[in-house]
């Protein structure tokens, strides 16, 4: 879906500092409230501008039974508002708003995501994703299951260890200080993983005219798709992503040159390789300015964050076309893309 019935713009972005641990409760309040304000600030607008909510976050990360109904006292009680959420990182939760929009049901939007992994165990936790019959029992950590993706990578010739040192390096002293770590989930090291990080992130939606009074340089969403592949590991092939590279091609038509900006979804080195490649970006676009997620990766909000920074490129004047990307399960099982212009 990609034509102008609707033309909906990304006005506005802000996310919760990147930590390692916060003292804050599992649903998220003292993350999102500061988020809102900044918001609010910024657009000029109050809670009864909203016209649609819609979160993404996780019960069985936060431990808790219908975790996103605490998370709305973030918002108030006050004016009563429509609300959806998903469980899923909150870039579906964009979707979902982005869709009611187009309908025509609300001409704004206010989308957040928000998870503690901190709280628990989260290598472990993220085991419950998997198929409960056949590889959940093993209990597999999200690292081993990165490790034999990246490990299929090196046996096929697809890229080497100096390749994935070289993902985020500064320059060649920093990928022969990293090629002489340690293995943290061979042959993963941790400059190759994602750290843990509690954080939250919220973008508001504009249609139209709306989006053009809300802010100066609206970021205009031209497109956006997501694919799933088999969630049975054995059934494909670790070292590339089909579905990453049907929802591009939905959203660019198989070309996607001329990007000034690419937001990817990459929670390991390796999987930004993937990604680069399923999409086809070119040398000419910057990956990942912001750091990605492998500078911080706050569970159920880095995906949205990938689609924030890419459209503050837009607003901020440094981009005129971007791309973002979000990803949901293990290795690389579902994904997001989402196209983003000036005009």
């Amino acid at each position: 879906m990609s034509d102008r019935a609707t033309d909906i713009a990304v006005v506005g972005f802000a996310h919760a500092p990147h930590v390692r641990e916060t003292f804050g409760t599992t649903n998220g309040v003292e993350m999102l409230t500061p988020c809102f304000r900044n918001l609010y600030d910024k657009l000029g607008i109050t809670v009864a501008d909203i016209g649609f909510w819609c979160s993404g976050s996780s019960d069985y990360l936060a431990g808790r039974a219908f975790s996103f109904i605490s998370a709305i006292d973030s918002i108030g009680a006050v004016p009563p508002i429509n609300e959806s959420h998903v469980e899923m990182d909150a870039a579906w939760a964009l979707y979902e708003a982005w869709v009611k929009l187009r309908s025509g049901q609300a001409d704004t939007a206010l989308v957040y995501g928000f998870g503690k992994p901190s709280a628990g165990t989260l290598r472990q936790v993220l085991t419950m994703q998997m198929d409960p019959y056949l590889v959940g029992p093993l209990w597999p950590d999200a690292d081993s299951i990165a490790g034999l993706a990246a490990r299929a990578g090196l046996d096929s010739g697809r890229w080497t260890e100096r390749d994935l040192a070289a993902v985020g390096a500064l320059d060649e002293a920093d990928i022969e200080k990293r090629l002489a770590a340690p293995y943290v989930a061979d042959p993963l090291r941790a400059h190759d993983i994602a750290p843990i990080t509690d954080g939250a992130a919220a973008i508001v939606l504009a249609t139209g005219d709306r989006a053009r009074e809300l802010c100066a340089r609206p970021a205009w969403l031209t497109g956006m798709a997501h694919r799933i592949d088999t969630p049975v590991l054995g059934a494909r092939d670790l070292t590339d992503s089909p579905s990453t590279r049907a929802a591009a091609r939905a959203v660019t038509d198989g070309d996607a040159s001329g990007f000034d900006v690419a937001e990817l979804h990459a929670q390991y080195s390796h999987e930004q390789l993937i990604l680069k490649q399923a999409i086809g970006l070119g040398d000419g676009t910057r990956i990942n300015p912001s750091g990605g997620a492998l500078a911080g990766n706050p569970m159920f909000a880095a995906g949205l964050e990938r689609i924030g920074y890419a459209a503050t490129a837009i607003i901020d004047g440094s981009a005129n076309r971007a791309l973002a990307h979000a990803s949901s399960g293990p290795a690389l099982q579902q994904n997001l893309v989402a196209t983003l212009e000036a005009r």
